[in-house]
């Protein structure tokens, strides 16, 4: 079996161990790599992953052109890239365009660490910019060990979101929406042809017969196999899939042609 890993991140060399120890700090998780590019590819090797996707993220307006410069320099020999913007920055629809122009494949938001819901009014010209360009708008979804009580990014915005923008590629991230899988099933799972779920960093805290539910309203085509690496080890949803009632073709769908189709490549 081949594998994408459609969720991983990495932090530049000078960055990566203050970056991760701090992570790990707040969250209580052991990290399965060092936080850097090399430390990223080894894990992937060690799990036989020939490509991945990373995902990085502007926690300050002034930081997205250059995790941009940087996540363009670093993507190569199987590993694909997003770029990111910060909703607080001035410049965000001109940074798609760049990000489109650095040959990135898509935007990465986090509504804990920037603070905005994805259904903000705000948002909406950037996400009109990401469909004219055909880039995909990856998010996270629901609960995050870092976030306060409010949960910004709930399965009701991203069906908000999917339904105004309907030629917008959306990728809501750990399923749609970590720890409200009960509203995954409600009000995303299956209703939208432009609504993509990856299932990274969820095996802890989902029932193999919930996940199979949702897997099947969803449709494989449209679920990515990922593990937000460095948070999760591989190896845990792989398990997780492969332990499932999926057919051969489902479980190739998943683990690598759903992200083929949805890159184009």
């Amino acid at each position: 079996m081949r594998y994408f890993d459609f969720h991983t991140h990495a932090f530049t060399d000078e960055l990566a161990k203050r970056a991760v120890s701090g992570l790990a700090l707040t969250s209580g998780i052991e990290p399965a790599t060092d936080g850097t590019v090399s430390g990223l590819r080894r894990k992937l090797e060690e799990n036989g992953i020939d490509r991945g996707m990373m995902l990085p993220v502007a926690t300050k307006p002034s930081q997205q052109e250059a995790i941009n410069n940087w996540a363009a320099s670093v993507m190569r020999d199987g590993l694909y890239c997003c770029g990111t913007v910060h909703p607080d920055a001035e410049n965000t629809v001109a940074e798609v365009e760049r990000i489109k122009a650095l040959g990135l494949y898509g935007v990465k938001f986090h509504s804990e660490y920037q603070n905005f819901r994805p259904d903000e009014e705000r948002m909406f010209p950037i996400y009109e910019k990401i469909a004219e360009l055909g880039l995909i708008a990856v998010f996270h979804g629901g609960w995050d060990p870092y976030s306060k009580d409010e949960i910004k990014a709930t399965p009701q915005s991203f069906a908000a979101v999917a339904g105004t923008f309907p030629k917008l590629k959306i990728v809501s991230a750990h399923l749609g929406g970590l720890n409200l899988w009960d509203d995954i099933e409600k009000y995303t799972a299956g209703r939208f042809h432009n609504l993509w779920f990856d299932v990274s960093v969820i095996s802890r805290f989902i029932s193999d017969e919930q996940l199979l539910r949702i897997i099947k309203k969803q449709g494989a085509e449209r679920v990515l196999f990922g593990s937000d690496c460095p948070w999760d080890e591989p190896a845990n949803e792989i398990d997780m899939i492969n332990r499932l009632s999926l057919t051969d073709e489902e479980k190739e769908l998943i683990f690598f042609r759903s992200a083929e189709k949805l890159l184009g490549i």
